[in-house]
């Protein structure tokens, strides 16, 4: 791996910064850290105990089972008996007007008075026991309630629900007494004068109910300090079962003294440095460009350090599940920045710092694991959209199958708490949110000056502004940046470096020659400006393509990774035509070589290095008389040769064996674009 680690050392205040980085994100983990406690006991009821023999701490109670809490509740409802205010002015106020209405009647001699007597009467005890609104009255029947509190003022007396009326049962007792009387009553309307007289005290039933509900206690008894809770091997009863629910309730509850909270921060404090250290020898040994690079060690720092960050909060305040949270987000920007080894490291340290505060560590991480190694095998070049959305639904089928295989191992689905189906639910809506990992990709690109696959794949399209320009403006440039293009891209492919980068940075290595296209050799028909001109001035026209390439790169905000082709696909060789020139006319002259040297720098990457081959190789072809193997062949040696004699190639991580194979298919491609065509007979009269 020889391609990622050059020689640049760090000065000390870039090794403070990066120091600085990695304890604030060790402080900014433990404080995010859940610190309750994190006692969880694996046991089936009816099944041997596993582990160790478990020993109490401290006494605590062991509370009843919600089932037997519910029953014990329900027994205890009899003895409820909910208050209810009886209205004394109700009752006087519909009394008398019903008492008007049935001596109005007596009057026009259409009731007699005996019968308006019993009417009256049934009115006047219904009061007397009390009237309940029909709702009401169902409520209490239905709740098998058979006694309530009826008071008035300050008086109050036990009574029996049997002894109450609704509205529905006085208005059929009246109605009911006498045919006569039923049908004069249903002209003056006498529902009217029944009106409930009683009203719920929510105040003091609720009370009532509390005192009640305090009778039925929580507990079934009690463990002391140093008592064996259950033996290694020994059957899970109903009883232990209990005792070992209770246990881990006491625990998560219990306060913690000042030492133990100190044992647990230290506890964390280690895990998490430890995490880092692996994650920073990892680097060193085999990816020490990222160290020395600011930017890459600072975006995988952050990737590593929000992702358990969240987590820790979603625990905390018991929002969500852990499984909700994008994790393969991390090793999805670092494939499409970095490489795929980077990325795998990352999220496994990602996900082992996560785990030490979810609730089934092991489970947590196999799936996060594979889902990782899903993401990343997936997405070997992110060119388009459908590729993330294949990948996203890979990561969920792979989650959604290890966490059933998970549930298959442990029999989750024979015992008697049954599968958690949540977990397949809060997966699915990981996948969606992993769908944004495409828009995100676009931010984290212009803070951090990446370039990503698509964008280079966006950059390579000719009709781009500045493709177009060099097509219309200069279309011999064009012609030939193409063909260097394709010549790079097919070297990039056999030697493992970065197709797409070269193939966008050969498309606009040249792009300084719209300044003055006529200048260039290839955009010429006829007239050449050169003629007549100094030597010097000419090499100085040529070379300045370079520095304007930087500036219309600038003004097209090209990225950073495109600028640096332009600037060193010359590298610091010399413009030969003019030095030599210059060379054989002034043979008495001391030369000047910076007037005729570009201003570099020298290819510094595998990819810069093909690219200055491929331009060179492509330029000389043109010049050959005759394309046979013979001159492909003398032509790409000669030129490559003399490059790595003058030490272009002295300072990126190319070797003998990578230019051989280079100049192999160079060689070949030459002779395919140039092969001879066979000429067509005609035809005779």
């Amino acid at each position: 791996m020889n391609r990622y680690n050059h020689p640049k050392k760090l000065t000390l205040r870039d090794i403070s910064l990066r120091a600085l980085f990695v304890v604030l994100g060790i402080i900014l983990l433990c404080l995010f850290c859940p610190r309750e406690s994190t006692v969880q006991l694996r046991f089936k009821l009816g099944e041997p105990w596993d582990a160790q023999e478990l020993i109490a701490k401290d006494s605590f109670d062991i509370y009843k089972s919600e089932a037997i809490l519910a029953r014990e509740r329900d027994s205890m409802r009899r003895y409820y008996e909910p208050y209810y205010e009886k209205n004394l002015d109700i009752a006087e106020k519909q009394i008398n007007r019903f008492l008007h209405e049935l001596d109005s009647l007596a009057d026009a001699n259409m009731l007699s008075k005996t019968l308006g007597r019993i009417a009256l009467n049934k009115l006047r005890d219904a009061y007397d026991a009390g009237i309940l609104p029909d709702s009401s009255y169902n409520n209490l029947q239905s709740m098998g309630i058979s006694r309530v509190h009826i008071f008035t003022h300050n008086e109050s007396e036990n009574g029996t629900t049997d002894k109450l009326k609704s509205q529905k049962m006085v208005y059929e007792e009246i109605m009911t007494q006498d045919e006569n009387l039923h049908t004069i009553l249903l002209n003056i309307k006498v529902n009217h004068f029944i009106q409930p007289n009683l009203t719920y005290d929510a105040t003091k039933s609720i009370n009532q109910q509390k005192e009640i509900d305090q009778l039925v206690t929580k507990f079934s008894g009690r463990v002391q300090a140093g008592e064996k809770i259950v033996d290694k091997g020994q059957i899970v009863t109903q009883s232990i079962s209990d005792k070992l629910e209770s246990y881990e309730k006491h625990e998560m509850e219990r306060h913690k003294t000042p030492g133990e909270l100190w044992s647990q921060l230290g506890g964390q404090v280690l895990y998490i440095t430890l995490m880092a250290v692996c994650l920073f020898f990892f680097f060193n040994q085999f990816r020490s460009d990222y160290t020395r690079s600011l930017k890459h060690s600072l975006l995988i720092w952050l990737l590593v350090l929000i992702f358990p960050i969240i987590t820790y909060i979603l625990i905390s305040h018991d929002w969500a599940s852990p499984y909700v949270v994008p994790f393969c987000m991390l090793p999805i920007f670092i494939r499409v920045f970095m490489d795929s080894r980077t990325a795998f490291i990352s999220h496994l340290v990602c996900i082992m710092l996560t785990a030490v505060a979810v609730e089934k560590p092991f489970e947590f991480v196999t799936v996060q694991m594979l889902a990782g190694l899903i993401a990343i095998y997936s997405l070997k070049q992110l060119q388009q959209r459908s590729e993330v959305f294949l990948a996203v639904v890979m990561v969920i089928a792979i989650s959604e199958l290890a966490y059933f295989c998970l549930d298959l191992v442990h029999m989750n689905f024979f015992n008697t708490q049954g599968v958690d189906g949540s977990v397949y639910i809060y997966i699915m809506s990981n996948g969606a949110l992993l769908l944004l990992s495409y828009p995100l990709l676009f931010p984290i690109e212009k803070v951090f000056k990446f370039t990503s696959t698509v964008t280079l794949v966006e950059l390579s399209n000719i009709n781009n502004d500045v493709l177009r320009r060099l097509s219309e403006e200069a279309p011999g440039t064009f012609q030939h940046s193409m063909q260097v293009a394709n010549l790079s891209a097919e070297v990039a492919n056999k030697l493992g470096a970065n197709a797409q980068l070269v193939r966008t940075g050969a498309l606009y290595h040249d792009i300084g020659k719209l300044k003055y296209p006529v200048n260039f050799t290839e955009n010429q028909s006829g007239y050449n400006p050169h003629n007549g001109m100094a030597f010097e001035d000419s090499a100085q026209i040529i070379i300045q393509h370079v520095k304007y390439g930087l500036e219309l790169a600038n003004k097209y905000r090209l990225p950073e990774s495109i600028k640096t082709f332009i600037a060193s696909h010359h590298g610091r060789s010399k413009t030969k035509f003019f030095y030599v020139s210059y060379i054989n006319q002034n043979p008495d002259k001391v030369v000047n070589d910076e007037i005729f040297t570009y201003p570099g720098p020298n290819p510094a990457s595998l990819e810069e290095a093909i690219l200055m081959m491929a331009d060179s190789v492509e330029a000389a072809s043109r010049s050959l008389s005759e394309y046979t193997e013979e001159s492909v062949s003398a032509l790409v040696e000669r030129i490559i040769d003399t490059q790595v004699k003058e030490g272009y190639f002295n300072h990126c991580p190319i070797t003998f064996e990578n230019i051989e194979m280079c100049k192999q298919v160079f060689k070949n491609k030459l002779r395919s674009i140039y092969h001879t065509r066979i000429s067509y007979p005609e035809l005779k009269k």
